[in-house]
C-alpha cells in the first residue's frame, strides 16, 4: 500500500517560490488500477517523479507498506519493488535490449523470455533483441522497450509517466491489452498519469489534480462523465477560463 500524507512541493524561478503541489495526501492500496489525470502544468508528472523518488516533497510524509520511504533515492525505492516509466524514456549507449531485459527481470530469465517480454508489446523480437538502446531507436521504440522492462520487473507498484507520448495508434491498442492483462495477471498496483479517455475507462480509480491540488477521485462511472463533457472537466479543475 502506498500512502502519501500532506505531500507539498515547491520550486524556485526567476519570480521566486511555486508550490507545485499543496498539502495533497493519497492512499492506493494493494491491487488497484488509478490513473491520474487533469491539466496540463497541473502536477501530476511531479506526483509520479515524488512517489518513486526522483524529487523529494518540500514537505510530507510517503510510506510504502507501512515503512517511511520519504528520504529513500530512486534505487532504494527500486528495491522495495517499485517500477518507473518515463515519459521521455532514457537511452542507454552501448546496451543492447535483450541486456535490458535480462537487468530488469533478473539473471533467472533467458533469451526466449527476453524476446517474450517484446513480444507482449508488440515488438518483433529478432529485429530488437540484439540492437542497442540508443538514438537508433525511435521515441515509440524505446518507450515500448521500457514497457517491456516494467513488466519484466513485475514489482508491486508500477508507474507510468503518459505511456501513450510518441506511440503510434497501433502501438497505442496494444498497449490498453498490455495494461489489462498487467492488472489481472500480475495483480499489482499501477498508476498511470494519462489524458486518454480508453487508459482512464480500463482504471478501477481515476484521480484528477489541478492546480497542485486533489480535485476528485473516484469509480470511473463517477468521473468519467463529467471529464468528457464539454467543459472537460471544469467542475474540478476550478478553472477562471471555465
Amino acid at each position: 500500500m502506498l500512502e502519501l500524507k500532506n505531500i507539498s512541493f515547491e520550486v524556485q524561478d526567476e519570480k521566486g517560490s511555486k508550490e507545485i503541489l499543496k498539502n495533497v495526501s493519497l492512499t492506493i492500496d494493494e491491487k488497484r488500477f488509478i490513473a491520474i489525470t487533469g491539466p496540463n502544468g497541473g502536477g501530476k508528472s511531479t506526483l509520479a517523479k515524488i512517489i518513486v523518488g526522483i524529487e523529494k516533497p518540500t514537505s510530507g510524509q510517503i510510506l510504502f507498506n507501512g515503512e517511511d520511504i520519504t528520504d529513500m533515492s530512486i534505487t532504494e525505492r527500486a528495491k522495495l519493488g517499485i517500477s518507473y516509466a518515463f515519459q521521455q524514456p532514457v537511452r542507454f549507449k552501448g546496451i543492447k535490449v535483450q541486456d535490458l531485459i535480462k537487468l530488469a527481470a533478473g539473471e533467472g530469465v533467458n533469451f526466449a523470455g527476453a524476446c517474450e517480454y517484446l513480444s507482449e508489446v508488440g515488438l518483433c523480437a529478432r529485429d530488437y533483441i540484439n540492437r542497442d538502446v540508443d538514438g537508433s531507436l525511435s521515441g515509440g521504440e524505446l518507450k515500448r522497450i521500457e514497457i517491456a522492462t516494467v513488466i519484466a520487473r513485475n514489482t508491486q507498484l508500477s508507474v507510468f509517466d503518459e505511456p501513450e507520448a510518441g506511440i503510434d495508434l497501433w502501438s497505442f491498442n496494444n498497449l490498453i491489452r498490455v495494461f489489462e492483462k498487467l492488472h489481472k495477471e500480475q495483480e499489482n498496483s499501477i498508476i498511470i498519469i494519462s489524458h486518454q479517455e480508453r487508459i482512464l475507462n480500463i482504471a478501477d480509480e481515476i484521480v484528477v489534480i489541478a492546480d497542485g491540488n486533489i480535485r476528485a477521485r473516484g469509480k470511473k462511472d463517477e468521473i468519467l462523465p463529467e471529464l468528457l463533457k464539454g467543459t472537460g472537466g471544469c467542475k474540478f479543475y476550478n478553472n477562471e477560463e471555465c
